[in-house]
């Protein structure tokens, strides 16, 4: 289960995402619209750039089995799990209920803090475990999971805070 837990995390807030805007599809919060395009155009990047980071990150997964055959250390498998479950979890709940909330603003110093922690982590996974080991497609795989995670969290955050 272990080796499979980075893989689940990484699918967790896609699903969730898509689940809870299902289930709260009435809510105004949300400004889901019963005609085309039906949602914001925030939510339509956070789609594409989202689908962008999850197939990046489902590829690099799948990468580090096979051809590296799960030859990754313990403490790199650690590292990036803190960064999905300790910030990508966290920070997807305070998103959602900031988004929730008629006073988003409170949420902002904790949804910080996370990013910071979050990023941070990232760069932990990167600079120690990646920097001399990964070769270009593998590369192309955590700029795709880095960068398409960092752009539809810019989309998110936007419709949360600049409308």
């Amino acid at each position: 289960m272990r080796q499979y837990l980075s893989l689940i995390l990484l699918l967790v807030p896609a699903i969730l995402f898509a689940t809870l805007l299902w289930i709260f599809k009435t809510n105004i919060h949300l400004g889901i619209r019963q005609v085309f395009p039906f949602l914001p155009w925030q939510f339509w990047a956070i789609a594409i750039f989202g689908s962008v980071a999850t197939c990046g990150g489902i590829l690099d997964w799948r990468y580090h089995r096979n051809p590296l055959n799960l030859k990754i250390p313990k403490k790199e498998r650690d590292a990036e799990a803190a960064a999905l479950g300790l910030g990508g979890i966290p920070m997807f709940i305070l998103m959602w209920v900031s988004m929730m909330s008629n006073s988003p603003k409170v949420y902002l110093i904790p949804i910080l803090i996370v990013l910071i922690y979050t990023v941070v982590a990232i760069c932990y996974d990167e600079f120690v475990f990646h920097i001399k080991r990964c070769g270009k497609q593998e590369s192309t795989f955590h700029r795709m999971l880095v960068g398409g995670n960092g752009i539809a969290w810019l989309a998110w955050f936007h419709f949360i805070y600049c409308q």
